[in-house]
């Protein structure tokens, strides 16, 4: 992609932008960033900036791993391209704008250690498939504050506010002014509302095609977490933040069109027949996506019977027990809800996790399983998903197809860099089996996830 970096200089300058803020996943699905003043765009982006591959190796805590041997070999360049279609002025922050840059070789290939870069080779596959991957995103949140002495509290502990907005569960006027902001920063957001859990919060984000989809997931996560920490609060994804109350959840809308935008998961009334593979797909592939979706030791602790989360891997109509939900409308709307998902999981490797799923079942042409119909935890009729995150790691390390499908090297760093959380947490907690959220995981995970 060629980017006229002049022409987009001068825009820039005329909109009085002058610092471009370079920002793009981690493995983790941590925001990694640098400031571009825009006065020397021509020299800054001509070729980079440019950052240590490194970066896809280091934890949460600063330690650098050796995996796919970047550490290895040297710790060498990776090189980012801006994708200007992804400019979006940061109303809170005058003259900076955000902009996504995609990671490549110092030789400009494709880095597929990159979760953006993977989710754009899933995409392609259905391009030659003729088919057009849509996707919108639900997800959760809390909003904490910070206590004296160190550690967080939620910001408000009243109960049985669910599906509530104004003052009563906003009495600062953050999450108000977190809606005003985002509306400004143009990523698609259209409704917000207090959630079941006290300080827990929803908004609202436009279905679109998979890699817009994507980025403006990462811009809403990214800039949630910039906007709530500017008012002296904290925002996190954690799946399971409290040990008292539910979990954060990240749901997934998934349908496919044809080049046209015709929706082909339907024949009438019924599902189509590509939709029944897709389906077949991801619950054949289900205990190997569990590691994507729920990329966490602490994601486990969210996840179980009668916990509204899912448990098996099934599906079913209008059935919210199930992982795979199929929502009750037809024709344009129809749809899959994918709703294993956990609020700590990077968009990019959520989406193309579940792409890769599907995929698997439309290329294989698998057939549907029956079915769950009722509180589908107790079911048989299927199995259950990954009881622990080692168990996910297992099934993600043995799946081939997931492997061919998405990248052999994101992978491996993926491996490599859960496997060392799980090791960290087994050494720090006296009994690692506990359901309690530890102090190890806030630690590990509140404030970058």
């Amino acid at each position: 992609m060629s980017t006229n970096l002049t022409a987009l200089r001068e825009k820039l300058q005329e909109q009085g932008i002058d610092v471009l803020r370079v920002i793009y996943s981690d493995v983790l699905g941590i925001t990694r960033s640098k400031d571009l003043l825009v006065s020397q765009l021509e020299k800054a982006a001509s070729h980079g900036p440019a950052f240590c591959q490194g970066v896809w190796v280091t934890n949460t805590q600063g330690g650098v791993l050796d995996a796919e041997s970047i550490a290895g070999d040297g710790l060498q360049d990776l090189v980012t391209q801006i994708d200007p279609d992804t400019i979006h002025e940061m109303p809170w922050e005058p003259g900076v704008a955000y902009v996504i840059g995609d990671a490549l070789n110092p030789d400009m290939s494709p880095n597929l250690f990159s979760p953006r870069t993977v989710l754009r080779k899933v995409i392609a596959e259905y391009e030659k498939l003729g088919l057009v991957p849509v996707v919108g995103p639900e997800l959760e949140f809390y909003i904490a504050d910070r206590v004296e002495g160190g550690g967080f509290k939620r910001s408000l502990e009243r109960t049985g506010r669910v599906y509530t907005s104004g003052s009563l569960v906003d009495p600062k006027g953050t999450f108000l002014h977190l809606l005003r902001m985002l509306d400004q920063l143009n990523i698609g957001a259209f409704a917000g509302n207090h959630e079941f859990s006290p300080g827990q919060y929803e908004i609202n984000l436009w279905h679109s095609e998979a890699m817009d989809a994507a980025d403006r997931t990462f811009l809403f996560k990214t800039s949630i977490k910039d906007i709530v920490h500017r008012e002296g609060q904290h925002a996190t994804f954690l799946g399971k933040p409290w040990s008292d109350e539910g979990g954060s959840g990240f749901h997934l809308h998934f349908s496919v069109t044809d080049k046209q935008g015709k929706n082909l998961m339907h024949e009438g009334t019924e599902l189509s027949e590509v939709a029944k593979q897709m389906i077949a797909g991801l619950c054949e592939n289900a205990n190997a996506l569990t590691a994507f979706t729920n990329p966490t030791v602490n994601a486990f602790k969210r996840l179980g019977p009668d916990t509204l989360a899912p448990y098996r891997a099934n599906w079913g109509y209008d059935n919210r027990s199930t992982m795979v939900r199929i929502p009750p409308e037809r024709g344009s709307g129809t749809r899959l809800e994918v709703r294993v998902g956990d609020g700590a999981a990077n968009p990019y490797l959520v989406i193309a996790g579940i792409l890769a799923a599907a995929l698997d079942g439309i290329v294989r042409k698998l057939a549907v399983p029956a079915a769950a119909e009722g509180m589908a935890y107790d079911n048989e009729a299927a199995a259950t998903l990954p009881a622990t995150f080692t168990e996910a790691l297992d099934a993600l390390e043995a799946n081939q197809r997931m492997r061919e499908h998405m990248s052999t090297g994101l992978i491996g760093i993926f491996l490599v860099m859960k496997r060392d959380e799980i090791e960290r947490y087994e050494a720090a907690v006296p009994d690692p089996s506990t359901r309690d959220v530890t102090d190890w995981e806030i630690q590990e995970y509140f404030e970058d996830y």
